[in-house]
């Protein structure tokens, strides 16, 4: 299944960090009903939805029940503790993004993963029963998907 393919299938998405407001807003504006954790209490939740032309957050003040997808801009060490939260609320994939590219540098729409941590990634999320993304920059994909 490509990276287009499971987006296309999923509705919720929940945001833990990002590069840029891009992510968030790009989603939204392709039709994802869009949660963001802003911090690391239970009630760091945020819904982010389109008014008008204007994409706006709500606090929600709680974790979302269910999630189809979990997107992550955090180091690879968090993995573990993502998937956790994935699982706990039936998501079935993770989208983790570096912020690098393929010459080590710092770049917001980065996706590069060195092929030892794209294995030990891939190993830990599919333990877990989760299909695993880190490419291509979901925002990318969220504008192809967005309404004309």
């Amino acid at each position: 299944m490509t990276a287009r393919e499971i987006l296309q299938s999923v509705r919720t998405i929940l945001v833990i960090d990002w590069p840029s407001k891009d992510v968030p807003e790009s989603l939204v504006r392709a039709g994802f009903e869009v949660i963001v954790r802003g911090g690391p209490g239970p009630e760091d939740f945020s819904a982010y939805e389109l008014k008008g032309d204007a994409v706006v957050a709500r606090s929600t003040g709680r974790a979302p029940e269910r999630v189809d997808l979990v997107y992550s801009y955090r180091p690879l060490g968090e993995l573990p503790g993502i998937s956790d939260l994935a699982l706990k609320l039936h998501a079935k994939t993770i989208w983790s993004q570096s912020g690098v590219l393929s010459n080590g540098a710092k770049d917001a729409k980065g996706c590069w993963l060195s092929p030892d941590d794209l294995t030990a990634s891939r190993a830990l999320v599919e333990r877990g029963d989760l299909k695993f993304v880190h490419e291509p920059y979901i925002s990318d994909v969220a504008r192809e998907l967005q309404p004309a």
